[in-house]
């Protein structure tokens, strides 16, 4: 009988006997391996922390004490033991459960995490509560080495490390791998750290002394370290008690490290160190094709897709390549998102102009600035949902003086699978406010390659944003060549209804303009505005929609609304575009469709609003002529 099967929560996880913890730790993995590949989703992070998460539970009273996840995708074995095992099948899927930590998915989700680098500041706010309100219990962050290089979790150290008298425990899962390899001056301190005689003695600490009093894990853990020529331990100077590093796949070291560290006051820091993808030769041997997966035949291994579309990603990256070889000014920026981003073969060709800052959107937006006051010409490839962690930055920094720094946007509107977290619904509203800047939305492959080289030749902050996936497959003009600024085409041309399409939403809009016998305007620019179009059409049309991949509170819809009231213009306006809530996972045409925003759906919008008018048919016309 498996283990695994008898476990419904961690209660029952705890009452196993510890010889058997390291069957259940091979029974989740080979669990993890073939749910999913039959689902797609995060592997190599989710085998590196199997042990981790069994030894957690074990030894933690969750959910009274609490775990806090960064980032979130590696709490698949978390999900499993926590009951919702019997669930795994609808990860990632509409109406299934959600590839990340949830609060309303379950009690032992103590915080939705996706983004890095919070789970410190979350898990002491929670240490704190628990201190205020006189209740006894541990707050845990378990934070990747990747998400140790934002500032965040720096800002939270510091924090943190006054505050004697919270029960609070750090651990720093150190696998050498964010999603990207990891960059930066901590990952060579941790590299240090990890390599030669240091890392040969210091490994095994928790097996040779914690089974003894806390007292004497204390004085010949600082022996160890005292005989040994290493860099000063930075988390010690954060005023936390540093323990480690130990190996993060052994259950005879994590479990009496935990125990022992569950009885001492203070902040404590556990380093432990694992393998991304352990277990899976394949994953281990290329993590970060493993990272997130499609579905695929684990004894066979992940297999090149078939040829087709080519994707907005990949039109960001060539074109990329090509203007850095036309002008040497360029330079390229990612925030820890090399291969999502599509720059693997602009760091390849042109490694001097390639910087990964890791996970810090915030200083990538001002080492852009910076390189743009020298006469430099930065690209700051970053997702949309990224670039909110940046927005300050965007603003002071960039837009305030007026620097020219290119934004490329990937992942703008609905994401899929993902879900809430990382779809970039908010950029449109939260850019067109911003003095200076060039707002751009690409309707298809080639008009992206056309808006990057716009934005790139204009002299100030220019954004041009783009769907995830694959385009319609537009044919692409290897020509470096630009747009007019400001200025919308007609797609189509109709009676009675104009239909005001931005980016991703032009081609749905040509479709239901067929229907409906509309006029579709590809609009191009959010901000400026082509105000002139939006008066034509206006004069020409009894009814204008707005329709957008991003939040119509503020958006691009109320743009046109906005401009029709400067110009005093009094015309019925339907805005289309995603609603004021948070939209969760799922297959992206049909999170589309759920929110109307298919070619149906906005026809059927249309004619909802607008009635006969709207109905694309002949209509007879009677003249009373008595």
């Amino acid at each position: 009988m498996n283990l695994l099967d008898n476990i419904n929560d961690p209660a029952d996880l705890r009452k196993l006997p510890r010889t058997q913890l390291t069957p259940l730790a091979h029974e989740l993995r080979n669990y993890l391996l073939d749910s999913v590949s039959k689902t797609g989703g995060h592997l190599s992070s989710n085998l590196g922390t199997v042990e981790l998460t069994v030894a957690l539970h074990y030894v933690f009273n969750t959910p009274h004490d609490r775990i806090v996840w960064d980032v979130g995708h590696q709490t698949y074995t978390h999900k499993i033991l926590t009951g919702r095992r019997n669930k795994m099948h609808t990860l990632r899927q509409l109406d299934g459960i959600s590839g990340f930590p949830r609060r309303v998915e379950s009690d032992y989700d103590t915080f939705g995490t996706a983004h890095s680098s919070t789970s410190i500041s979350a898990a002491l706010g929670m240490a704190q509560a628990a201190k205020i309100k006189g209740e006894h219990r541990h707050a845990i962050a378990v934070i990747g080495d990747g998400s140790m290089t934002a500032g965040m979790a720096f800002e939270a150290l510091n924090n943190a490390g006054v505050q004697d008298d919270v029960n609070l425990l750090v651990i720093l899962n150190d696998n050498d791998m964010s999603i990207s390899p990891p960059v930066g001056a901590l990952n060579r301190y941790l590299a240090r750290l990890m390599s030669g005689q240091f890392y040969a003695a210091a490994k095994n600490v928790g097996k040779q002394v914690l089974p003894g009093p806390v007292l004497e894990l204390a004085k010949r853990f600082e022996e160890h370290a005292k005989g040994m020529v290493v860099p000063a331990t930075m988390f010690e100077e954060f005023g936390f008690n540093y323990i480690g590093p130990i190996d993060g796949h052994d259950l005879d070291s994590l479990i009496p490290t935990l125990e022992n560290i569950k009885k001492l006051k203070g902040p404590q820091f556990l380093h432990v160190v694992t393998k991304k993808g352990q277990g899976y030769k394949l994953a281990e041997a290329e993590p970060v094709l493993y990272h997130g997966t499609p579905k695929f035949n684990p004894a066979e291994g992940i297999k090149p897709a078939p040829a087709g579309k080519i994707t907005y990603t990949e039109v960001f990256g060539n074109w990329l390549c090509d203007m850095a070889k036309a002008d040497k000014r360029l330079v390229g920026i990612t925030p820890a998102m090399r291969e999502g981003s599509g720059m693997v073969r602009f760091e390849q060709e042109y490694p001097d102009r390639y910087f990964d800052v890791g996970i810090a959107e915030q200083h990538s937006v001002t080492f852009g600035a910076g390189l743009a006051c020298e006469g430099l010409k930065p690209v700051v490839a970053i997702y949309s949902t990224f670039l909110q962690r940046g927005y300050d930055q965007m603003i002071h920094d960039v837009a305030l003086q007026n620097l020219d720094v290119t934004f490329a946007l990937d992942r703008a509107g609905l994401v899929g699978a993902d879900g809430a977290t990382h779809a970039g619904n908010y950029d449109l509203a939260f850019m067109r406010c911003i003095p200076n800047m060039v707002v751009m939305a690409a309707s298809d492959e080639n008009e992206c390659r056309q808006m990057l080289t716009t934005g790139y030749q204009y002299p100030g902050p220019a954004a041009i944003r783009y769907p995830r996936g694959a385009g319609i497959g537009a044919a692409i003009d290897p020509a470096l060549s630009a747009i007019e600024i400001g200025k919308g085409e007609i797609k189509r041309k109709g009676e009675k209804i104009a239909i005001l399409a931005f980016g991703s939403m032009v081609a749905p809009s040509v479709a239901a303009g067929a229907q409906l016998d509309a006029t579709v305007a590809n609009m191009r620019f959010v901000k400026p505005l082509d105000v002139a179009l939006v008066k034509q059409l206006a004069a020409e049309h009894d009814y204008l929609v707005t329709v957008e991949e991003g939040c119509i509170m503020g958006g691009a819809g109320s743009a046109v609304a906005e401009a029709l009231a400067e110009e005093g213009i009094v015309k019925p306006v339907l805005m289309l575009g995603l609603p004021d809530k948070f939209i969760d996972h799922g297959d992206p045409a049909k999170l589309l469709a759920s929110v109307g925003l298919d070619a149906a759906g906005i026809a059927a919008s249309i004619r909802a609003r607008f009635g006969a008018d709207a109905a694309g048919e002949p209509r007879l016309v009677v003249v009373n002529k008595g």
